[in-house]
């Protein structure tokens, strides 16, 4: 159960008084559930005719034998009662003393329940907002690495498995060891002999529990990264359904499919039956406890020798099945936290996983920024070949640099090196002759703007994805976006105007539309640095007219990085770089690469045949 008490550790907390409140009315509960069944003694003893002694008050001045004079005050008023009112009366005294300590415990019972919900619900709050923010936070090559299917069971099928399990123990947990704890101490108190022998075979019987239990956790985590599996393939298929059905693949996908399915069935079932034993096998073992502790006493009282009478040792019994139940509550929830153990250690996969780009101790201030660009010996590579070779390039500041190449040479990659989406292996990235690690992450990405290949829109409206990440705009200024962007006549004609809600991902645009949505994005931003990646690569021929004529006017005295197929589209780029397997082989205007008779002319003419 360590790794239950390092959950309560790392979120409890913020809930501290939540959990003091339940643990008050826990002790509480379990001192009624105590004294109410210590009415049966007296109870007992008068309908059996067993305790016939005289009792007289004792002045509660003697606070060493407090107990004693407790039970003395109590047979006292019992014997009064007896004597005014008679047997009968007195056994519904003590009958409706027995029926108001129960509504006590009742309550307080409840309360130590009402007081942890909050806790329950508050933990797996958090817990979702720690990963929806580290999911967040964490760089691109974490999600290249990762499917994103499973990392969305994570979120959601995990997360759902602490709250149905941990947290739905949390109250077992915090309550069932408080009543085994203080009905302890009174078996003790009654007959030490009985409850060392009782000690003796509860160890046994949870031994016997947690080695079943340690099977249960490894079998969850087997399921859970199975769901993981399968999310990832129900992801992939929605994402691919297109294409599934234009290849005629949808036998090839079912049977995948059902084929990881039934992986998950077979686990699942295994899950669920070692689950079921929980509660069979704890009332077994207790049934069994009980008749060894009900034989026990019985032979100590028939031989005489025993210092505890029969109504006692009823007393005694009735408090250890009071420890019964608790003792099997916490196994079934010992069962469950295993099971939720497992999700949690998936979930701290992501939690725990390190994001390497990090704020510098110091970071340095743009004064004065221009945006110009160095690229200074860089090398990187997402595994262990490199995709960017010691690339060597310098941009000044308001200049158009397009990078050309063919598909794989790193174009996309040496890009995504500017905003920090990776960090280089060796060499350095500069803006304005500082080095991009020396600045705030949020600072540097606060300086460029983003046009895609693929308008990345939201199931929004088109004002909320036009404003997307700018704070303290008006409608006058994103309606002029619009209009720069070619994008505010079929905004105007949509049936809400800029309130229309453009569906998830923008499917109820064009893709012109939705990559003049996304320009005019960036264009309200309005960014000393634009990354352009093959923005317009995708599209026809006047849609591409209309989205070009918004991207020049987007690329004035802005520093350019143009990502581009199209050689036609950059033809006037102050500085044309031609990739070959991660290396610049060719730099320079147009004209000069044309003169230079090399990559970009033998490019050029296959694009002109």
């Amino acid at each position: 159960m360590k790794e239950f008490f390092a959950i309560i550790k790392r979120f409890v907390p913020p809930y501290k008084k939540y959990l003091a409140l339940n643990i008050l009315f826990n002790i509480l509960t379990a001192f009624l559930t105590l004294f109410s069944f210590a009415i049966v003694i007296p109870i007992l003893e008068m309908l059996f005719g067993i305790n016939e002694g005289h009792y007289e008050y004792m002045p509660f001045n003697d606070f060493e034998h407090i107990n004693d004079i407790l039970i003395n005050n109590f047979y006292y008023y019992v014997q009064v009662m007896i004597a005014r009112w008679g047997q009968s009366v007195a056994l519904a005294g003590l009958a409706a003393i027995l029926v108001v300590m129960t509504a006590l415990k009742t309550g307080t019972a409840y309360l130590s329940s009402y007081f942890i919900v909050p806790l329950r619900s508050g933990i797996v709050r958090d817990i979702r907002n720690y990963m929806y923010d580290k999911i967040v936070r964490l760089p691109m090559a974490f999600f290249t690495d990762s499917r994103k299917g499973d990392v969305m069971a994570r979120m959601t099928g995990d997360v759902a498995e602490i709250e149905n399990s941990v947290m739905a123990s949390l109250d077992m947990m915090f309550k069932n060891p408080v009543m085994i704890i203080v009905c302890l101490v009174m078996m003790v108190a009654i007959s030490w002999q009985l409850t060392i022998f009782v000690l003796i075979l509860l160890p046994i019987a949870g031994l016997v529990m947690g080695r079943v239990g340690k099977r249960l956790k490894r079998q969850s985590f087997e399921g859970q990264t199975q769901w993981g599996v399968l999310m990832s393939n129900i992801e992939e298929t929605l994402g691919g359904l297109r294409i599934i059905k234009a290849f005629n693949a949808e036998e090839k996908v079912q049977s995948r499919f059902h084929r990881e399915n039934q992986v998950f069935y077979r686990i699942s079932n295994r899950i669920a039956r070692r689950q079921s034993l929980a509660h069979p096998m704890s009332e077994f073992l207790g049934t069994l406890t009980i008749a060894i502790v009900l034989w026990f006493g019985g032979t100590l009282i028939l031989s005489g020798n025993a210092s505890i009478t029969a109504p006692k040792f009823i007393y005694y019994m009735i408090i250890f099945y009071s420890i019964i139940n608790p003792a099997k509550d916490l196994s079934k929830a010992a069962y469950s936290i295993q099971k939720g153990l497992a999700s949690m250690e998936r979930v701290d996969r992501i939690l725990d996983a390190r994001n390497p780009i990090q704020d510098p101790e110091k970071p340095k201030e743009l004064v004065d920024f221009k945006g110009a660009i160095d690229y200074e010996g860089v090398t990187f590579s997402y595994g262990t070949n490199p995709v960017i070779k010691d690339v060597t390039l310098h941009v000044p500041a308001g200049a158009t640099v397009a990078l050309v190449g063919q598909s794989g040479s790193g174009k996309s990659t040496l890009a995504d090196l500017l905003p920090r989406f990776y960090d280089v292996d060796s060499g350095s990235v500069k803006v304005d002759g500082i080095d991009i690690r020396d600045l705030r992450v949020h600072d540097l990405r606060g300086l460029m703007g983003n046009v895609n290949q693929e308008a990345i829109l939201f199931n929004d409206t088109f004002y909320n994805n036009i404003t997307f990440g700018v704070k303290d705009v008006t409608p006058e200024q994103v309606i002029e976006a619009a209009k720069i962007a070619n994008a505010h006549e079929f905004i105007m004609e949509s049936e809400n105007g800029y309130d229309t809600n453009i569906g998830d991902r923008g499917c109820r645009l064009s893709g012109g539309q939705r990559q003049r949505v996304s320009i005019a994005r960036a264009i309200l931003k309005n960014p000393p640095i634009l990354i352009l990646d093959e923005a317009t690569s995708a599209l026809d021929s006047e849609s591409e007219k209309l989205v070009q004529e918004a991207l020049d006017r987007l690329m004035r005295d802005r520093t350019t990085v143009v990502i581009a197929h199209r050689l036609s589209t950059i033809k006037n780029a102050d500085i044309i770089c031609v990739m070959h397997e991660g290396s610049i082989v060719e730099a320079g205007t147009h004209d000069e690469l044309i003169e230079k008779n090399g990559f970009y002319k033998r490019l050029v003419d296959i694009q002109k045949f």
